[in-house]
């Protein structure tokens, strides 16, 4: 639910070599990152719908002294809303909705609900303002809220933009969904999932919200100070059919394998969900993979941040979940799809340690770098002896020094190393090494 910004996004080409599902070199990988505090994950591979790979390191609860296993249930996020989509589906082959159907049927008093339909809200094209966009919403996460108190939220919000002009993404859109199912099912959103999703691909490990006494839940960390701590976790009535669904990597890689099978919704209401328009389907994303097209979502709540994505015409499912990290999750997406077609990828190599640097030494490289090669700016600046890098309409990043002139983010795996030679360190020039990318930047 939470946004993530980092300076670009640069996904890793490889190109294909023979075919060979590489589980031992998965592994390393992953126990490399646990033991060098990463991340804290777990990770299945389906093939057809059945598993050819689980693994789960690092802790299922470091304040319990519980390890993560397989069966280790996590909190998915808006991964939620691939659920909530194909609920919506099916309620339209039942009849008993539309793609045009107005959300003035239901909720007259949300902005532009006539205008609002519910084709537009699955594909995030309604306007309707993001509510975690809110000033200080996660503030008030932890606290359950009824639907009452949901939907005043949700009519005092302003519309973004015109319904079905552009899109934007909207947690609020979901949540409205998630009621919808509701109303018209007369059941509740858990209850509805159960019976036409989770009993007809017999997914046991997954459930709508907390199940009281889960000794399979996994809990919330986030890396800081030097150690993984707890942080809060928001209840999910304030999240629902937007991101509420706790499960684990196996019983999500087969619910999309089912939901590609047919197993849930024809394929004609299929190819709805997969239409891409402005970067978003209903309730899907595509991401690319070589010459391979991938169908998934992911999703961010708390210190969970979650991946599942589908290879349709192999019918490869993968589902990466992580309740602790300190890494990229898309570089191990890539080492995940990487192993199963056989091509190579790295093991990071963690063994130079981190420095410290005088205050004097840091104040050096303050001011604004410009770069040629990619459309921003960059000024770096220091505050309470840490020098932070913030990129043009982004949050700044705390960088972490590795050596005189070289420094790291390495929750993005950002490098930044300033050009030196024998005379000493040129402050006024550096290269940004992102996601095999190289990019000179010069102080303006």
């Amino acid at each position: 639910m939470n946004k993530r910004v980092i300076f670009s996004v640069f996904l890793v080409i490889f190109s294909f070599s023979s075919w060979g599902f590489d589980g031992k070199k998965l592994d390393q990988l992953l126990e490399t990152l646990a033991a060098n505090d990463k991340l804290m994950v777990s990770v299945a591979v389906t093939e057809h719908g059945q598993p050819i790979y689980q693994k789960a390191v690092g802790f299922a609860d470091i304040e319990a002294d519980k390890k993560a296993d397989i069966h280790t249930r996590y909190r998915i996020g808006s991964i939620t809303k691939t659920f909530t989509a194909t609920l919506i589906f099916q309620l339209i082959e039942e009849g008993k909705l539309s793609l045009d159907t107005p959300l003035a049927n239901f909720y007259p008093q949300i902005k532009n609900a006539e205008d609002i339909t519910i084709a537009m809200m699955l594909s995030h094209r309604s306007g309707i303002h993001n509510y975690t966009d809110l000033p200080n919403f996660f503030a008030t996460t932890y606290v359950p809220k009824s639907k009452q108190e949901m939907l005043k939220l949700l009519a005092s919000l302003d519309s973004d933009f015109t319904p079905g002009s552009k899109a934007s993404y909207s947690n609020s859109a979901y949540m409205l969904l998630g009621f919808i199912i509701e109303d018209i099912s007369g059941k509740a959103y858990a209850a509805r999932l159960q019976s036409h999703i989770l009993d007809k691909l017999s997914l046991t490990e997954t459930t709508f919200g907390d199940v009281k006494n889960d000794t399979h839940r996994a809990r919330s960390h986030m890396f800081q100070q030097s150690t993984w701590q707890r942080v809060p976790e928001a209840d999910h009535s304030v999240v629902l059919g937007a991101g509420a669904i706790i499960s684990t990597p196996t019983d999500v890689a087969k619910f999309l394998s089912g939901l590609f099978a047919g197993k849930l919704i024809s394929s004609a209401s299929l190819s709805k969900m997969k239409t891409i328009k402005d970067g978003y389907g209903s309730g899907l994303a595509r991401y690319p993979f070589n010459d391979k097209t991938l169908y998934g979502h992911d999703g961010v709540i708390d210190g969970f941040i979650s991946y599942t994505a589908i290879q349709e015409d192999d019918d490869v499912s993968v589902a990466v979940f992580t309740n602790g990290i300190n890494y990229p999750l898309n570089d191990v997406n890539i080492a995940v799809f990487s192993s199963y077609y056989g091509n190579d990828f790295d093991i990071p190599d963690f063994s130079q340690q981190a420095i410290t640097l005088t205050t004097s030494s840091l104040k050096r490289f303050e001011g604004v770098f410009a770069s040629d090669a990619l459309p921003l700016k960059i000024t770096f600046f220091v505050k309470d002896d840490q020098l932070y890098a913030q990129a043009t309409g982004q949050g700044p990043l705390p960088l972490t020094p590795f050596s005189p002139f070289e420094f790291r983010f390495e929750p993005a795996r950002i490098t930044i190393v300033f050009d030196s030679n024998g005379s000493g360190i040129d402050v006024d020039r550096f290269t940004l090494q992102q996601g095999g990318g190289k990019f000179p930047f010069v102080r303006e």
